[in-house]
């Protein structure tokens, strides 16, 4: 009865110090990849597979006595050299997955978006050598344009997850911030179409050199529109003009046609010209209350505005000529 005993206090302490002990590891960092509907033992042989050096039995039946075998989270882990029996379970059951994270910008155009999706740590790239066309096909937007149509944010993702799922979260995110802009729209809004909200809200991010001059900037849109004036923003007419422009906006680009080319055709492009965040997105809903027509940048970041093309003109002398 008394070897029974010490045996047992034994086995206790053992096991103890083992729940509790580093496991050794093959690698200073391991993956470990946890499907849905794994059962604890399969994942206790995940866990072995991966590269802990331990006992896939043993691992079993500590999750098993300790009550939260069940509770273990599908996902995406990371596992580092100190990791203990104790401490890979805590991981597991909290759901605690090796997450990367990817900052798309406010202004940036897709192409700018697929170039960071390209260079995010630890991304799958299911897009990599499809044309646009095709990624929009994926994400059930067959044959929409996919210029602006993503929200600028950072956004978290297990390793090794596919770009087309921050692609689909993006998209819903912009779907989502541009039906609350489009309902919040001022009554004499001269958009028919939450698609229109969205191109002029891209204009605007592009125009903007001073964050508070946004409403301003999309009234002098609004305005032109209404007037049935053409918008004339150079930032249209560099989308237009694709990878031929060069830095240097010249007039003869302004004079040559394209459907983004603002100076040559009357109203808004036929798409977005880069992604519009929040603030451009109510500016372009809720402009601010003015006749303006006209504004030049003052060299500081801000814009000044105008209501006539004599005010401009000398707004332009004094700012741009220092006349």
């Amino acid at each position: 009865m008394k070897f029974m005993l010490v045996l047992a206090l034994a086995l206790g302490g053992w096991a103890f110090w083992w729940v509790n002990h580093s496991l050794p590891l093959a690698a200073p960092t391991l993956d470990l990849s946890v499907e849905p509907g794994t059962t604890p033992r399969g994942v206790a042989q995940g866990v072995v597979k991966s590269g802990v050096q331990s006992s896939a039995d043993l691992l079993y039946w500590w999750f098993r006595l300790s009550g939260q075998a069940r509770q273990i989270k599908a996902g995406s882990y990371e596992l580092e050299t100190g990791l203990t029996p104790r401490s890979l379970l805590a991981k597991l059951t909290r759901g605690e997955e090796a997450l990367r994270s990817v900052t798309l910008v406010e202004g940036w155009t897709f192409k700018q978006v697929r170039a960071a999706l390209s260079k995010a740590e630890s991304l799958t790239l299911d897009t990599q050598g499809i044309d646009d066309n095709l990624i929009m096909q994926k994400l059930g937007q067959p044959g929409r344009h996919p210029e602006g149509r993503f929200y600028p944010d950072t956004y978290t993702y297990a390793k090794n997850s596919s770009d087309l799922k921050v692609l689909q979260r993006a998209l819903r995110a912009m779907e989502h911030q541009l039906a609350a802009a489009w309902q919040l729209r001022t009554a004499d809004s001269p958009l028919k179409t939450p698609d229109e909200l969205l191109t002029l809200a891209s204009i605007v991010e592009k125009e903007t050199g001073q964050a508070s001059d946004r409403p301003m900037i999309a009234a002098v849109f609004s305005n032109r529109l209404r007037l049935g004036m053409m918008l004339q923003t150079d930032p249209t007419v560099i989308y237009g003009l694709g990878d031929k422009f060069d830095g240097n906006l010249r007039r003869r680009d302004l004079l040559t046609d394209t459907p983004w080319n603002t100076y040559t055709r009357i109203g808004l492009p036929p798409t977005p010209i880069a992604m519009p965040g929040k603030a451009s997105l109510m500016a372009a809903a809720q402009p601010a209350s003015s006749r303006a027509l006209y504004f030049v940048a003052r060299g500081d970041g801000s814009s000044q505005f105008s209501d006539s093309l004599d005010a401009h003109n000398r707004a332009v002398n004094k700012y741009q000529r220092g006349q």
